[in-house]
């Protein structure tokens, strides 16, 4: 028997970066919910096309819109740096 695919929750995340980016700014649960799903098919989307550390950054190329895969190359090269060093 197969386990229920498992639905993760990004809205903690979406709300403090809209905070950071747009402090007066709210979002409805409804829009919320949609932000998610995106979110969430995004990194699906991401992780069935790589493993690698270059194969995920060409892969953020192909699939988001070149200023948002720019800043997620970037924060995604940040991210691996720290982690390599912590080590």
């Amino acid at each position: 028997k197969r386990k229920p695919k498992r639905k993760e929750v990004f809205s903690v995340y979406i709300y403090k970066v809209l905070k950071q980016v747009h402090p007066n700014l709210a979002i409805s649960s409804k829009a919320m919910s949609i932000v998610n799903s995106a979110v969430s098919d995004t990194l699906e989307r991401l992780a069935s096309q790589a493993v690698q550390p270059l194969a995920t950054t060409a892969a953020v190329w192909l699939l988001l819109p070149a200023e948002l895969a720019k800043h997620a190359v970037s924060e995604g090269t940040r991210a691996l740096t720290k982690y390599t060093s912590s080590k």
